[in-house]
């Protein structure tokens, strides 16, 4: 048989088996995006704990900055690392395992005898949390082949309404049985991790993925990816911020109880959530560059319009810059996958995970150490104009790298 013969019993193959290939996909991509909002549930419990903490232990607003920050650190930085070794090892467990680990930890914070504990605690939790990601998101829409963007921001959108869900349940959890009694949350995660270990399985390396980590392949992208890490890294300031103050400061400043501060972030991220779909479903109709640039410009008047307002007309102002600011999350993802599709896990990493904990790691302790000093409503409205850059940024990106 002819080379050429081949090539064409092969297309031919693919073509027949693209029908199966689809409809396996979409099983894998409701799998993943079931596990991935119970992994985001989890990420958003110590922002719903702060409070109570803060009062049981006495903490400054700067610890609980570094509190938080230890958090994005364990479970967002280390994600490239996370990535790297799933994409060498080919191992389901980095994706198994972690929806038990996040919730054993993460819902145990409650149990903590002191801060030293509760650092330890939210840094194995967070682990659980980075490991997930890498793997999960590369696999997530590995067998869809049309309109990725749609698919992958249904897969990010799970995970955004699992952060949306987290403040109330651990509220509720808190007030029915009390803090010591939140580890009653870990129930879910390890049942979703026992549910993993039968059905989930890693999609087969294809033609333009590899099991292998390739640094010379990110390398010769390296000028586009750094332009769309820079805006997850700038839409992260404001997003992480507001994940893990928002509580606090609808508590202490604007007089909320604290499960309507909760409430009030779940608010804010259950309008992310839906942001990411529509932005994943119009990055495909227009464009990834458009959504970014619509969503750096369109999210700042809301922001003001937050901080300059009361009552009901702040939390609408809110509701649209949470809906606004995520509209890029599934876009800078798949646009990053597409420029170096073969280290689908390790760039996915870069842009769900580092490029989120080194603006959560920085900014979320300074804004608490800012904070002690001019008032927590001050440092987050100010975190609110970063935006701005990231406009400019934006028209710096081309879709044809």
């Amino acid at each position: 048989m002819s080379s050429k013969t081949a090539s064409l019993a092969s297309d031919r193959s693919l073509s027949f088996t693209d029908s199966g290939s689809n409809r396996v996909g979409y099983q894998a991509l409701a799998l993943l995006s079931f596990a991935h909002f119970f992994i985001d549930l989890y990420s958003s419990g110590l922002s719903s704990f702060q409070p109570m903490l803060v009062q049981r232990f006495g903490l400054s607003l700067a610890q609980a900055g570094l509190l938080a920050g230890m958090l994005i650190f364990s479970s967002s930085l280390l994600q490239p690392v996370y990535g790297i070794l799933s994409d060498k090892s080919g191992s389901r467990l980095f994706t198994v395992l972690a929806p038990a680990m996040a919730g054993i930890f993460i819902s145990s914070l409650g149990l903590a005898t002191g801060y030293p504990m509760l650092i330890a605690m939210v840094m194995l939790g967070g682990m659980g949390i980075a490991s997930f990601h890498p793997q999960a998101s590369a696999n997530a829409t590995a067998r869809i082949r049309e309109n990725k963007s749609r698919w992958m921001a249904v897969f990010i959108s799970s995970g955004t309404f699992g952060m949306a869900f987290g403040p109330a349940f651990f509220t509720f959890l808190s007030e029915r049985y009390g803090l010591e009694m939140t580890w009653l949350g870990a129930v879910p995660g390890v049942l979703v991790s026992i549910y993993l270990a039968f059905q989930f399985r890693l999609a087969p390396v294809s033609r333009e993925t590899s099991n292998h980590f390739d640094a010379a392949a990110l390398r010769a992208k390296w000028r586009p990816l750094a332009i769309l890490f820079s805006l997850v890294f700038i839409r992260s300031i404001v997003q992480m911020v507001f994940s893990q103050f928002l509580p606090l400061y609808l508590n202490r400043e604007r007089g909320f109880s604290v499960q309507s501060a909760a409430l009030g972030l779940t608010l804010y991220l259950a309008f992310g959530g839906l942001g990411g779909f529509l932005g994943g479903n119009l990055a495909d109709r227009y464009g990834g560059k458009r959504v970014i640039l619509i969503s750096m410009a369109g999210c700042l008047p809301f922001l003001a319009m937050f901080f300059l307002t009361d009552g009901w007309l702040a939390l609408v102002a809110l509701a649209l810059a949470g809906l606004l600011l995520l509209f890029t999350i599934p876009v800078n993802l798949v646009m990053g996958q597409r420029l170096v599709p073969t280290q689908a896990g390790t760039v996915s990493a870069l842009m769900m995970g580092f490029a989120w904990g080194s603006a959560g790691l920085v900014f979320i302790p300074l804004v608490g150490w800012t904070a002690d000093r001019v008032g927590l409503g001050t440092a987050m409205a100010c975190v609110s104009a970063f935006p701005v850059i990231g406009y400019f940024l934006a028209r710096m990106i081309d879709e044809n790298a």
